[in-house]
């Protein structure tokens, strides 16, 4: 008769002890060691140098990335006869101009909602001491009687005398907020924030006005051969293309987002509804950060207007769903063709980034993926790097 051969799932016999368990003897080479040492150790040292050297790296980033997405609107305009370097001077003029005035239309607006953020906050402790005097439970009288008892055996042993007859009691009270005083003690700060604007606007006038010039110095620097050429002609193709498509839907959602809840605050009632939808605008390009504080702060400034929790809730709920439609919806839908990343990767990536340079890490974090993504598809050596990163 034959045998069946003995199989993995079969059981040994018993009083037999059973086989060991395959193992992969892998041995570790010294010199693959060295390697992933030193590799560490650069990956360190790259991340302490963007840390560190950040005013450069920034603005630089902030450059290149605007310079991706104004170019298809100067080559535009250079179609039309114009010189490059003067379409590019006429459309920055006119993003600043427009800038400019859309701040001094809402300056009015925005002066009065920063003026009234001191009686907002005085009003909050009102509430917060006015929920305090509501009848306590149980074991808030216990807790009271236990403060009042230890507050009195301090001021026996070491608390300061009694007033004596006579004398009247003076309370200072510190004076009222100052737009002016503010903006005047915070002048450094703007005057650098102001200076590193202009040298990203520079930077930005620059690279536009070069047109193909750096283009054709990495195509130059990429070697002899032709092969070489064509994939750092595809990797750039790739990085314009990509960024355009992500900063086109971006400033798209964020338009959506901004007169989304411009209208429906104003429908609601809420004072300077403009303004909301200018800071929804603008904290939509900061993912995760910028819906979060525009969803808190609209809760706070319902709450002090219409003095009811139920306000202040509708309003965050309004913003919340405002933000999740957008972000659940529209986003997914407008950038199913616009990056091939990971949103994992994608999400790990912003905080880093975020973490290395604040909020403009968060939002430089996509478009250095995307560069990254680009370049790790076209080298042998990082395709590991680029499947990672991908869907």
């Amino acid at each position: 008769m034959l045998e069946t051969p003995p199989t993995a799932t079969d059981s040994p016999p018993r009083g037999e002890a059973a086989p060991a368990a395959p193992v992969l003897h892998m041995p570790v080479d010294q010199r693959s060691a060295s390697l992933v040492l030193l590799a560490l150790l650069a990956l360190l040292g790259v991340i302490f140098m963007l840390h560190w050297a950040s005013a450069v790296f920034i603005p630089l980033m902030l450059g290149l990335t605007f310079s991706y997405a104004l170019r298809p609107a100067v080559d535009r305009l250079q179609g039309l006869r114009l010189p490059r370097a003067g379409a590019a001077a006429l459309l920055m003029v006119t993003l600043v101009g427009g800038t400019g005035w859309t701040v001094y239309a809402l300056s009015d607006d925005a002066t009065r909602f920063v003026e009234s953020l001191p009686a907002a906050a005085q009003k909050i402790r009102q509430a917060a001491r006015a929920q305090r005097n509501q009848p306590a439970t149980t074991i808030d009288k216990v807790q009271a009687a236990a403060t009042q008892i230890e507050q009195a055996a301090k001021e026996s042993s070491s608390g300061p005398p009694a007033a004596a007859r006579g004398v009247t009691r003076v309370q200072i009270e510190k004076p009222q907020f100052n737009l002016k005083d503010y903006l005047w003690t915070s002048l450094p700060g703007m005057a650098a924030s102001i200076g590193q604007a202009v040298v990203v606007l520079f930077i930005t006038f620059f690279l536009l006005a070069s047109g193909d010039t750096f283009r054709r110095k990495m195509v130059r620097l990429a070697g002899p051969t032709f092969a070489r050429k064509k994939i750092t002609v595809q990797a750039l193709d790739e990085i314009t293309e990509q960024i355009q498509r992500y900063l086109l839907v971006l400033v798209l959602i964020s338009a959506i987002v901004g007169v989304a809840t411009w209208l429906a605050y104003m429908a609601i009632g809420v004072e300077h509804a403009a303004v909301w939808g200018v800071l929804a605008f603008v904290l939509n390009f900061i993912p995760y950060i910028g819906a979060i504080a525009v969803t808190g702060g609209s809760a706070l400034a319902a709450f002090v207007q219409f003095g009811s929790v139920e306000m202040g809730l509708l309003l965050a709920g309004v913003s919340l769903a405002l933000h999740t439609l957008s972000g659940n919806l529209l986003t997914p839908w407008l950038t199913s063709r616009a990056s091939r990343l990971n949103p994992v990767t994608v999400f790990v990536g912003v905080l880093a980034f975020g973490w290395l340079w604040g909020a403009w890490g968060l939002f430089l974090g996509m478009p250095i993926l995307l560069m990254l993504k680009a370049l790790c598809d076209r080298v042998d050596d990082l395709k590991p790097l680029g499947e990672l990163l991908g869907t």
